[in-house]
């Protein structure tokens, strides 16, 4: 689904140049997970959908599969940490997913997603480590040069890579010229340190309120997408819900901490903008309670 690009007067005064909110918390799951579930879902044979799928997430990319299963009728299995929201538990079972729980780590959920997946035959749904995933995600690029040709800068929230792999490949097929962006919490730089080592490395830990942004590292396929090609800033979790809190009463938005990290790092000038700028809202999957204990913090 197409999402809205809406300009927003109050960040772009403080920018100094026209700054736009990509709001991928209009999607059906509320994330922009859908476009990589929905465009891997149909690239299956009937035969092995039918057989179910499963997949290892947070909780938004299950939504994203679990809504693409339903829709073409198929069974989906969704792994999540027992550490889960119980907002996209039940985001993930409006669709018709089944939930499982593994531990708290993506290397936890991954582990019992592979052995769920051989002993009753379903097809693995990767969060963003395959070619499907990644082209699905670069339509929000595709988007957002259509609507506004002059962009010159997209920042995005990273935690695997997928989102900015698809959008750096889409944007600067496009025009060569935008700037990109990654934002990562400070205690889950992923992507930072790839960057700085050449190659995706995987940190010990990762921790921060934006639960969508905790991958231990970076995938291969998507570092290979977007090195040499984007920056990487880091954000406090102080900045992240001080952002959340704003952009839900300020601009009506509700947003979960992942989705809000990009108007974070703006807000904490942790970039400055090369021109008209647009902001990558991933999601807005989050508990209306979760802002409120944000907001008296």
């Amino acid at each position: 689904m197409r999402t809205s690009l809406k300009h927003v007067p109050a960040l772009s005064e403080r920018a100094g140049v026209p700054v736009y909110l990509k709001l991928e918390s209009e999607q059906p799951t509320g994330a922009f997970k859908l476009r990589g579930a929905w465009n891997f879902m149909r690239q299956l044979p009937p035969a092995v959908r039918d057989r179910g799928v499963i997949t290892y997430s947070s909780g938004n990319h299950g939504q994203a599969v679990a809504f693409a299963a339903r829709r073409v009728g198929a069974r989906a299995v969704v792994v999540m940490p027992e550490t889960v929201s119980a907002v996209k538990i039940e985001g993930v079972e409006r669709w018709g997913g089944e939930v499982m729980f593994a531990g708290t780590t993506s290397e936890d959920r991954y582990v019992r997603a592979m052995e769920l997946a051989d002993e009753q035959g379903l097809t693995p749904v990767p969060p963003f480590e395959h070619p499907h995933i990644i082209a699905g995600q670069g339509t929000v690029g595709l988007e957002i040069v259509e609507e506004l040709p002059g962009v010159a800068h997209v920042t995005v929230p990273v935690g695997g890579g997928g989102l900015i792999a698809g959008i750096t490949t889409a944007v600067k097929a496009l025009n060569p010229n935008v700037r990109i962006t990654a934002v990562e919490p400070e205690n889950a730089a992923a992507l930072g340190a790839a960057l700085a080592a050449g190659r995706p490395v995987r940190l010990a830990e990762t921790s921060s309120i934006a639960d969508g942004l905790l991958p231990l590292s970076v995938g291969t396929l998507t570092f290979e997408h977007v090195k040499g090609h984007v920056e990487a800033v880091t954000v406090a979790d102080s900045a992240i819900a001080a952002a959340t809190v704003w952009l839900h009463e300020e601009q009506g938005e509700l947003v979960e901490p992942s989705g809000a990290a990009t108007t974070a790092a703006l807000r904490a000038g942790a970039f400055e903008p090369a021109g008209p700028t647009v902001l990558v809202v991933s999601g807005g999957n989050v508990d209306p309670s979760l802002i409120a204990g944000l907001a008296d913090t």
